[in-house]
């Protein structure tokens, strides 16, 4: 079964007059994970794809999926899949895949229908101009970068995996960054990018914390309360920044003009408002 959300693009102007409510509506993602689904959303942000694909009870298949006009879901677009849970399986182009949590596999632009078995999958798709291989990227094959510090409360890692420097890919970036224990913050001090947008999954939240999602221009900042494997879509405008009232995990995906992932306009923490 799979269904898919639309989700439209709004301008800053817009934005800044929305209520608790009507950010939620249009920037934040709850529900996602559902027991034998396929659940979609379709940004009009770059027209990155975010989902998942939970095969609790048997086998799910990506296939044709009418809001992207083609065919197949891979006709015209890349594809990753992060797993979340325990051992999984994908099976694209005539090969098995088997991931253990954490571990990600990208598959490249016309690779035909994708079948998920077991685990607990994250899905992230930017429409590509080129094929590139189906690969599998194990945890140790990441690159790891280390930043922030206790005194900041935001020390962590940052595992990068789709990046220019671990697996080619035509738009589509992402990774994951884990807080040590007594750390919270993320990308602070924060940044935007106007030529990409970005989507976090924060995950590994325990049940009964949560964590402050910041978005908004530098100077009209909003926040979205985000709870255990719920998303939040960023517009290339917007900060997307965060603090939680314990350790998380989050996972960042970015699709746009490059794969720079060093292509940000920094702000400075003075200038927030």
């Amino acid at each position: 079964m799979t269904t898919t959300q639309t989700r439209y693009a709004i301008d800053p102007e817009t934005a800044k007059g929305f209520d608790t409510e009507k950010l939620r509506e249009h920037f934040h993602v709850g529900d996602l994970f559902a027991d034998d689904e396929i659940r979609l959303v379709y940004s009009h942000y770059d027209r990155l794809i975010l989902g998942s694909a939970v095969p609790a009870n048997g086998p799910l298949t990506l296939d044709h999926v009418p809001e992207t006009g083609t065919a197949t879901f891979l006709e015209r677009r890349e594809m990753a899949a992060l797993n979340l849970g325990d051992t999984g399986e994908i099976a694209v182009g005539g090969e098995t895949y088997t991931l253990e949590k954490g571990e990600v596999l990208y598959i490249g632009m016309g690779a035909g229908p994708v079948t998920l078995s077991g685990g607990r999958f994250y899905l992230l798709s930017a429409p590509a101009h080129q094929t590139y291989p189906t690969t599998l990227i194990r945890v140790e094959d990441a690159r790891r970068v280390e930043m922030g510090a206790r005194e900041t409360a935001n020390e962590r890692v940052i595992i990068q995996i789709l990046h220019p420097d671990v697996c080619k890919s035509c738009q589509l970036l992402m990774g994951y960054t884990q807080f040590t224990p007594g750390s919270v913050w993320n990308t602070m001090p924060a940044h935007t990018h106007d030529r990409r947008m970005e989507a976090y999954l924060y995950f590994d939240v325990p049940e009964d914390q949560r964590v402050f999602h910041f978005m908004g221009t530098p100077q009209e900042t909003r926040h979205i309360v985000m709870a255990n494997e719920e998303a939040v879509i960023s517009p290339p405008w917007s900060i997307h920044s965060g603090a939680g009232t314990s350790s998380y995990t989050f996972c960042w995906a970015m699709a746009g003009d490059n794969v720079d992932f060093t292509d940000m306009d920094m702000i400075a923490i003075g200038d927030l408002k």
